[in-house]
């Protein structure tokens, strides 16, 4: 990665008891996504690809432009936030991926989003 390209992406994940159903199957969590842009430039956020895997190792792969609808353009130092969720078959799974971006200067770059961790509280994998 250059050194103008510092993307800090990170996460926090909370399990949704309402939303979720065990006897069907469905386990819902939201992810809180806070993206940082430590660069040298402003960059604006074009796409997403996740890559989620639940506790039996069925992974899914998702793509799509921006985020919750948006292409948020980031300036340097500045962060942009948003939830969203998803819904595994089991009570624990993870999930990772990247941010398609575009820099002032022109140039696309991708910015590594961490695997992070999706669990029931107590739930043992």
């Amino acid at each position: 990665m250059e050194s103008h390209r510092l993307i800090d992406v990170r996460v926090e994940t909370e399990f949704l008891p309402d939303r979720s159903n065990a006897a069907k199957k469905q386990f819902a969590f939201a992810y809180h996504i806070t993206i940082t842009n430590k660069g040298d430039y402003g960059a604006k956020l074009l796409t997403r690809h996740w890559y989620i895997v639940d506790g039996d190792q069925k992974q899914q792969e998702v793509q799509g432009d921006g985020v919750v609808g948006q292409q948020p353009y980031i300036l340097p130092g500045s962060s942009y936030s948003y939830s969203s969720g998803c819904i595994l078959d089991t009570p624990v799974g993870c999930m990772h991926g990247s941010y398609q971006m575009l820099e002032d200067t022109g140039e696309f770059f991708d910015a590594h989003i961490p695997l992070f961790s999706l669990r029931v509280p107590a739930a043992i994998n």
